[in-house]
């Protein structure tokens, strides 16, 4: 629920909001491209092992930052796999959670591992919310903003089903040089290979700081602040970092699971030189930071 990567203008109607095409715009210099996602989020379980691990260590501080409390009404924007209405639950048992993602196959994931009557997961789309207006204490959006065709659009859908006094908040990651598994993988991709740097993530819109908060400020919402948050994840082994680029999921994955063989092992041997050098396979952890967003909704 939280991938693009470039190439064409064909929007898809039933995957991941977080699949979703980008918006394209340019910020600083650099050019914000448009994904093509239909083969990217086909696979929930898919999607677990290769971003949920971090998604479910990043989804709390989000939920804190939301300032989420028992008995709100919480909307979750591009709820994917659940991982983030269920951080909700978790911290705020007696709050009632709705969460929505064009995707019928992640909804049905998510509605199958809900754990408790109190959630609820709907097929729809953040840019035209099937809610009414002020249906909610709290909207939050974990690793979906970059991906939404016009950021903008969503955003004022959310104000609009957030009370007057709630919340609005969000994440996404730091696509450039915080986020050690990507930066690593798509290092060594344009190393091997120069004309895929089109492809980095690095290009994502909305990834950089201060990019989040002027979003939010231009929408109207007040008392905005933004903030990093920064966690780390262990991997048992290099094949525990590997395999999962193998199943498919987000820009990276679709890469490295269409890659011929010789290329697929090339890719592998540099990643395996850059992630162990030269000594034997071990565990090892990296780091991801995120740039996380919230503000006020006001008087209307």
């Amino acid at each position: 629920m939280w991938y693009g990567s470039p190439m064409t203008d064909t929007r898809p109607t039933s995957l991941p909001l977080a699949c979703a095409l980008l918006a394209s715009a340019c910020t600083g210099g650099a050019h914000h491209t448009r994904p093509d996602t239909r083969d990217m989020f086909a696979d929930s379980a898919a999607y677990e092992k290769f971003m949920g691990r971090w998604s479910r260590l990043l989804a709390p501080t989000l939920v804190r930052l939301g300032e989420v409390a028992d008995g709100d009404a919480v909307l979750d924007i591009g709820s994917g796999t659940g991982v983030l209405t269920f951080a909700v639950v978790a911290a705020a048992p007696t709050a009632q959670v709705t969460g929505i993602d064009p995707s019928p196959q992640f909804v049905e994931y998510a509605r199958a591992h809900a754990p408790s009557a109190r959630v609820s997961f709907q097929v729809g789309d953040a840019q035209a919310l099937p809610m009414a207006d002020a249906s909610f204490s709290r909207t939050l959006a974990l690793l979906v903003m970059n991906f939404i065709p016009d950021p903008a659009k969503a955003l004022r859908e959310m104000t609009r089903v957030t009370r007057p006094g709630g919340t609005v908040a969000a994440v996404v990651w730091d696509y450039g040089d915080g986020m050690q598994m990507l930066r690593i993988f798509w290092d060594e991709v344009v190393a091997l290979d120069p004309s895929m740097v089109g492809k980095d993530e690095r290009n994502m819109p909305l990834r950089r700081q201060g990019e989040l908060g002027a979003l939010w400020r231009a929408q109207g919402l007040e008392r905005v602040e933004e903030q990093p948050i920064v966690i780390e994840q262990s991997f048992a082994s290099f094949d525990d970092y590997w395999q999962p680029f193998l199943g498919g999921p987000g820009p990276a994955g679709a890469y490295a699971s269409k890659l011929a063989p010789a290329a697929r092992s090339a890719l592998e041997a540099r990643l395996r030189q850059r992630l162990l050098g030269d000594g034997p396979d071990h565990p090892f952890t990296l780091t991801a930071r995120a740039w996380a967003v919230k503000g006020v909704v006001g008087v209307r």
